[in-house]
């Protein structure tokens, strides 16, 4: 299909392909419009050349997505009548010529039919190529005409019919150009050398563009495989103004996704929810299964997109006209079996923990992700269930004043994250109190000096949650302990510095605290169980 990046550049921006237009990548001419072409423009030139001869010119930028996208239909409209189509590019495809020869009565009725086709389906101008390989009926397409649109290279004739053309037809840009000093300017002239001093002084890139030259194509066709349709939608005709009606209406295409699914082997681990609305907006949102979804986890997904916030609200904003569903990524149901020891999470409690959810609400039931940050309750981050584990803030960059680990050979200002991470992390600091060995309170000295060894603390009372009410006022005597750690944070603003002294304790109870200490308040701020 000559010069078909033109043709949809020009479709996408809603212009006519007879117009002189240019498209171009890297600021060079990529293709070019038969108008342009008559107008002296040529592939290869810069836009200010192409302009200078074409005033007219129309130039438009090459988007290879665009490009795609609107070859996709062409080749679905020529599997509609022989299969098999592979596509080599967006504006080439091949196919084997023995099939739809034998149906149609000869190759050349075949390929009269294909172009009858391509020209109800709106592609004008199309050539069709025969010939023993895909290289040589490529050739054949392209020095056909708009007279003769099928050039036919006879049985065993692609070595005669290529030896007059130009290696440059190899797109080896630099193999060519040493082929050209070497005066070998036709295919024919390369493919005389013998293909072992080729293959010597050329590599394996040279030996198969020989091999090309010489008309000895042997790569296969292979037809694309068309992936089965997941997609299920649903319209709602009169539309719909509840939560409630629309999850229930909705059950019916999640179970006859999840079985199609299941026929084809497949589990869904990502599925992508469009929710259309009378207003006109298209909301959308994808979510994430630990495991795979069921046809309950769906409708629990769709519910929850209509909530918006988890809220137990049955209107909406804007009733629904249509929902869709698209599973984004479907994976073998081999590829999440579990092994021979088990693995993934526990069937029970992913039961147990969806179950909640779909009562509760999308960010009920979360889990933890460690990301970066200067201190623990920084560096958590909570993940509603089933979302992926992506933390707030990058744990690869750099947090200067981070609590620190320290070990043998390791300076106290390293900064590197101390291993394990605390267990539980207090919503709200517990204020606390801790002592020497005479009953003083200990404190600290700008330089990191403390006035006593600490011996023990307590725990005062507080309404937040994170302490026992057995723990307030208590005496916990210390076993072990670690510090200080110094960190002075936002120290160029007066108005919210803030100088910290941390502390790691351990208790006869076999736990381990995190305290700090700001000017003379000690406070807990997480345990390691």
């Amino acid at each position: 299909m000559p010069d078909w990046p033109v043709t949809a550049a020009a479709v996408a921006t809603g212009r006519s392909p007879d117009e002189p237009i240019v498209v171009l990548e890297k600021g060079k001419v990529l293709a070019t419009s038969a108008a342009a072409r008559a107008e002296g423009v040529r592939r290869g030139q810069r836009a200010r050349d192409a302009q200078s001869r074409c005033p007219e010119l129309v130039v438009l930028k090459y988007d290879p997505v665009i490009d795609a996208r609107a070859f996709d239909p062409v080749i679905a409209c020529l599997e509609a009548i022989t299969p098999g189509v592979q596509a080599i590019r967006p504006g080439m495809c091949a196919l084997k010529a023995r099939g739809p020869a034998r149906f149609y009565g000869s190759e050349e009725m075949a390929a009269e039919k294909l172009l009858d086709r391509l020209e109800t389906f709106d592609v004008p101008g199309s050539r069709v190529g025969i010939a023993d390989g895909p290289f040589a009926a490529e050739q054949a397409a392209r020095t056909s005409s708009a007279r003769t649109r099928v050039q036919v290279v006879p049985p065993g004739g692609s070595p005669e019919f290529l030896a007059p053309l130009s290696v440059d037809l190899l797109e080896q840009p630099e193999l060519t150009d040493l082929l050209r000093r070497l005066g070998l300017r036709s295919l024919g002239a390369f493919a005389q050398l013998s293909g072992t001093e080729v293959l010597t002084r050329f590599g394996p890139g040279g030996a198969f563009a020989h091999r090309l030259a010489g008309g000895a194509d042997d790569r296969p066709v292979t037809g694309r495989e068309v992936p089965p349709e997941l997609t299920r939608a649903l319209d709602f005709e009169p539309s719909v103004d509840r939560v409630d009606q629309v999850a229930f209406a909705v059950r019916a295409i999640a179970d006859e996704l999840i079985v199609r699914l299941t026929e084809l082997g497949l589990v869904c681990t990502t599925l992508r929810v469009e929710v259309g609305t009378e207003s006109g907006r298209i909301h959308e949102r994808e979510w994430l299964h630990p495991r795979w979804f069921t046809a309950a986890d769906v409708v629990d997904r769709v519910r929850w997109q209509l909530q918006g916030s988890g809220t137990a609200t049955s209107e909406l904003t804007s009733p629904v006209v249509r929902i869709r569903l698209i599973p984004e990524q479907a994976d073998p149901v081999g590829a999440h079996v579990d092994g021979l020891w088990g693995g993934g999470p526990d069937e029970r409690i992913h039961r147990a923990l969806s179950r909640v959810q779909s009562m509760l609400g999308h960010g009920a039931v979360v889990s933890v992700v460690i990301g970066g940050g200067r201190g623990f309750a920084d560096r958590q981050t909570l993940i509603p269930w089933g979302d992926p584990p992506v933390p707030a803030r990058p744990p690869d960059q750099p947090w200067p004043g981070a609590i620190t680990g320290t070990s043998a050979g390791t300076s106290a200002g390293a900064e590197r994250w101390p291993t394990p991470a605390p267990t539980t992390i207090f919503p709200e600091p517990i204020p606390a109190k801790v002592f020497a060995a005479d009953g003083a309170q200990v404190s600290v000295s700008a330089r990191g000096e403390l006035s006593g060894v600490p011996t023990a603390f307590s725990l005062l009372p507080t309404n937040g949650p994170g302490v026992q009410v057995a723990d307030s006022n208590k005496i916990h005597p210390i076993t072990a302990w670690a510090g200080p750690w110094l960190s002075t944070e936002r120290w160029w603003d007066p108005t919210t510095e803030s100088r910290q002294a941390r502390f790691q304790f351990q208790t006869a109870d076999t736990r381990a605290w995190l305290f700090t200490l700001h000017q003379t308040t000690w406070q807990a701020q997480a345990t390691y169980d």
